[in-house]
């Protein structure tokens, strides 16, 4: 279709001294997006013969180029309607949306996700912290229907940053952490009184809704709703695949031995690698089992929960190590990216074009609050920016004492712009991919979860280079921002990270539509589950058939055992009993001979 649109526009623009002849090629491409294929032929047809109607016979003459062209187009057109496949068919679904965790960069994700599903016709019940926030349906009529949320669930951005650096980069501290705030989130919305009707009129649910969509961030709670009323679940995972959920959600646990946990931020390549990351592992497992069996059972977890027919994972091949996973699992890494965003605020696009060096976005993210950085860091920061050229689009909350005139501070910048040369961040996934898709270099401070994990991925990819937050100096700040904006292999490297991750064969939201309808359309598309989901953790291992042929072959072993000692005692009692006879010595006269021979 794109390469028609660009043929029909060039119809109509090679003939500027034609009347009609502009608004006949605004006319066909318009036809083109609302139309059938076959209907789109005769509709151009009639247009074509009303342009040649007004048009003086002088002018005809001219337009026969136009029919010619007109007709290879059709040609084309036809001939794309023979030989390419019918879409799949679709009704248009009612999707319950639920989203338990009140954080900014959680939302972003699944309202993406819920906003390809919108536009294709889809109609979405959210239940969400974040009502209003980059709607989904933005123009797309009125299928999406917020239930807001942010009453009963605490809005999770803003933290001091040395709560994050002291409690949240703990293994210890953010595993078990997760799993409460996960239960914690889950109780305040099964509290409200309409995710109370969906259970109690579960009926009335299943009959009023087709799917389920929710996030499991560290517990599966919501998805004993999907249970109860009979529907068929999506996940959404805003990060990476959660590894220490993995096991539960998919049926498959990563191998520690070359996979990195979320939470391991090095690459797997040395024995030492190998140790720690699967002490990680087990840590990770031990301590959600744990958290997850001394929880206070709900009214809502009894019985066991849904298992998904499909889960989108934040995530793509240049960010995240090749691991083995089931079919259910699609990478919609980038979905967020809205690469038709208009135009960037007058004073943003100002402050951008009019720095002659480029430049540099600093951000955190939503979690963290800049301004609550100890001083000595700030003023490290503020002291290397007044020393480079570049200007700085700075993420900070309130007003910034004694800041540069490079500066620019606000609580939100669209960005995404070819003068921007450099992202420092903090590692956050949906920052990653924003660099990634721009390809620009990238200065992390990772500072908690996964954040580790996908800087080091940028790192192996050769476009980032990672430094440490509460012992970095003015020089080390200053040498890191010079090198990646001076060694072009740094962009160049992040421009191949780029193309990569730009060349797939179906875009995010593509993705997303077509495995959500497959969901619909196959009846929950229970065949996509792994059968490791309904193994337990023994049987998954191997344990009870490593333990039948551990006990199998000490039985033989001592079968084997018992028999050679029943002959060695049968032996010997022969001998004892020639010894005390009177033929032993006829014995030995006998057999001395035998053995001379067999020894010369």
């Amino acid at each position: 279709n794109v390469s028609v649109h660009h043929y029909i526009r060039y119809i109509a623009a090679s003939l500027p001294r034609f009347p009609c002849a502009e608004d006949c090629g605004a006319i066909i491409v318009k036809s083109l997006s609302r139309r059938t294929r076959s209907q789109y032929i005769n509709h151009c047809d009639g247009v074509l013969s009303d342009l040649i109607a007004v048009m003086s016979p002088n002018h005809r003459r001219r337009v026969l180029d136009v029919l010619v062209l007109c007709s290879a187009a059709m040609a084309l057109i036809a001939g794309r309607a023979a030989t390419s496949p019918s879409p799949p068919h679709f009704r248009a679904a009612n999707i319950l949306a639920v989203e338990t965790v009140p954080g900014r960069s959680h939302w972003n994700f699944m309202s993406a996700v819920l906003r390809a599903l919108t536009d294709r016709g889809h109609s979405v019940v959210a239940f969400t912290s974040y009502p209003s926030q980059q709607s989904p349906t933005s123009g797309h009529g009125g299928n999406y229907t917020e239930v807001d949320t942010s009453a009963v669930l605490r809005r999770h951005a803003g933290e001091r940053a040395s709560r994050v650096l002291s409690d949240y980069s703990r293994l210890s501290y953010i595993v078990p952490s997760v799993v409460r705030w996960s239960r914690e989130f889950c109780d305040a919305v099964y509290d409200m009184e309409q995710v109370r009707a969906l259970m109690v009129n579960g009926t009335d649910t299943a009959a009023r809704f087709d799917l389920l969509v929710t996030e499991p961030l560290g517990s599966e709670c919501v998805a004993h709703l999907a249970a109860a009323v009979g529907l068929p679940m999506v996940y959404v995972v805003p990060t990476p695949m959660i590894t220490y959920m993995q096991p539960s959600i998919v049926g498959h646990s990563a191998n520690p031995a070359y996979v990195p946990h979320l939470l391991y931020g090095s690459a797997v390549r040395a024995f030492r690698h190998r140790l720690a990351n699967t002490a990680v592992y087990a840590y990770g497992r031990l301590v959600r089992w744990y958290a997850e069996l001394t929880a206070r059972r709900r009214p809502y977890d009894v019985g066991a929960p849904a298992k998904p027919s499909v889960v989108f994972v934040n995530s793509h091949h240049v960010t995240e190590p090749t691991m083995l996973l089931p079919p259910n699992v699609v990478h919609v890494g980038g979905i967020h990216l809205d690469r038709a965003n208009g135009a960037l605020p007058t004073n943003i696009q100002e402050f951008i074009e009019n720095s002659p060096h480029g430049v540099i976005y600093f951000t955190f993210g939503s979690v963290v609050a800049m301004s609550s950085l100890p001083d000595h860091i700030q003023d490290t920061f503020k002291n290397v920016f007044r020393q480079i050229p570049q200007r700085i689009l700075w993420k900070f909350e309130g007003e910034m004492k004694d800041k540069p005139n490079n500066v620019m501070t606000g609580n939100w910048f669209p960005q995404l712009h070819p003068n921007v040369k450099l992202f420092i961040s903090h590692g956050g996934i949906s920052g990653v991919y924003e660099a990634v898709d721009a390809g620009v270099p990238v200065l992390g401070f990772p500072l908690y979860y996964d954040q580790p994990r996908n800087l080091q991925s940028l790192m192996d990819a050769g476009m980032a280079i990672t430094m440490e937050l509460l012992s970095i100096t003015e020089q080390q700040f200053l040498h890191g921002i010079k090198e990646l904006l001076h060694n072009k292999n740094y962009t160049k490297n992040a421009l191949i990270t780029a193309e990569r991750f730009k060349d797939r064969p179906m875009t995010p939201q593509e993705s997303v539509v077509y495995w959500t309808e497959y969901v619909l359309r196959h009846k929950g598309a229970h065949h996509l589950k792994s059968e490791a989901l309904n193994l337990t953790w023994y049987q998954y291992m191997l344990l009870d058939v490593i333990f039948v042929f551990v006990v199998s072959f000490l039985a033989i072993m001592y079968l084997i055992y018992k028999m050679f000692k029943y002959f060695y005692s049968l032996a010997t009692n022969y001998l004892i009993s020639l010894h005390s006879s009177e033929n032993f010595n006829t014995f030995i006269e006998i057999v001395t001979p035998v053995l001379d021979d067999l020894v010369d």
